[in-house]
């Protein structure tokens, strides 16, 4: 490792599955006076794969010109560094530019990844109940039903199941989000205790300073009175045994059995939910070029439609 890129060798990782609070957590770390954030950190381990390894530096470098959330960070490529000395350097980056001693990053899928750049590194698994999680997915698009918006929260919960056993005792620990919501000083107190920091009470200024409100504790458990009864069957009927293993209880509903032709048709009901929904956000001759310019590799149009889309995420997020 090069002198002018020391390998920051316990950054701390937030992981878990998206809509399981970690935005709400993140800025609540973020706002400790000696912890710096980067948000979606997924950019550094989408690229790495099990049999080839580290991506190839020209083409990553390509990929994130018209990556929007690393666009957004401001953080500068160095050529003369590879590629765990190129990703360390985007934490290093953000250590730098809030001026805080220590760093850390939110990462929701491939997350085991990070062992192999940061062996040291410390987790924080962040979970929220499976339903609540499906639920959620709906109206950001990314699922058109519950079956199926299930399959994050399932995938992210699987990942640390094997993640955590690899992991010793000091480098990990777990969180609810019930938990952090309904008593958040007793818990923030145990991270920055796991961190080796104090709990500070400007981790809870972040409403001052930012869009988010405070969480409501009465909004925990919101599948109990947003969800029909068959969607709460359809969601139990898939992660039931995961959701008891992580320590909630189940309705009391009687489980579905879910046949082939019922599974088809909830893909094919999320398929044309997605379809239906990126249509309505970025119009029909958007969503046409950006399907036609993937389908027919033609990256040039690519990287324009892709900037286009880009513009309009960024609009809605403001």
């Amino acid at each position: 490792m090069e002198a002018h890129t020391p390998l920051i060798t316990q950054p701390i990782f937030l992981v878990g599955a998206e809509r399981s609070g970690t935005t709400v957590l993140r800025l609540m770390l973020d706002h400790h006076p000696q912890l710096a954030w980067c948000n979606e950190f997924e950019y550094v381990v989408d690229r790495i794969t099990a049999s080839n390894g580290w991506p190839e530096l020209e083409e990553y470098y390509k990929w994130l010109e018209t990556h929007r959330i690393f666009q957004a960070t401001g953080f500068t490529i160095d050529r003369s560094l590879n590629y765990p000395q190129l990703v360390n350097s985007f934490l290093c980056q953000k250590r730098e530019a809030r001026g805080k001693s220590l760093v850390g990053a939110t990462v929701h899928r491939h997350f085991d990844q990070l062992l192999k750049i940061w062996p040291d590194a410390r987790f924080i698994h962040l979970i929220r109940d499976g339903r609540d999680v499906a639920r959620s997915c709906i109206p950001m698009g990314w699922a058109g039903n519950v079956w199926t918006g299930a399959e994050r929260w399932l995938k992210a919960e699987s990942l640390w199941t094997q993640l955590c056993q690899k992991l010793p005792a000091e480098q990990q620990i777990e969180i609810t989000y019930e938990d952090l919501i309904s008593n958040p000083i007793n818990n923030l107190t145990r991270l920055c205790e796991f961190i080796g920091i104090p709990f500070d009470l400007a981790m809870l200024s972040y409403p001052q300073k930012t869009s988010y409100d405070f969480p409501n504790p009465n909004l925990i458990c919101q599948w109990k009175s947003k969800m029909s009864k068959r969607e709460i069957q359809l969601v139990e009927s898939r992660i039931s045994t995961m959701l008891l293993e992580r320590g909630y209880q189940l309705s009391g509903l009687p489980l579905l059995t879910i046949t082939s032709t019922m599974e088809r048709r909830l893909n094919r009901q999320d398929w044309w939910f997605r379809v239906w929904f990126r249509v309505q956000k970025f119009g029909l001759l958007l969503f046409l070029s950006d399907y036609f310019s993937r389908k027919f590799g033609l990256i040039h149009w690519q990287k324009r439609i892709q900037l286009q889309l880009n513009e309009i995420v960024k609009a809605h997020l403001k």
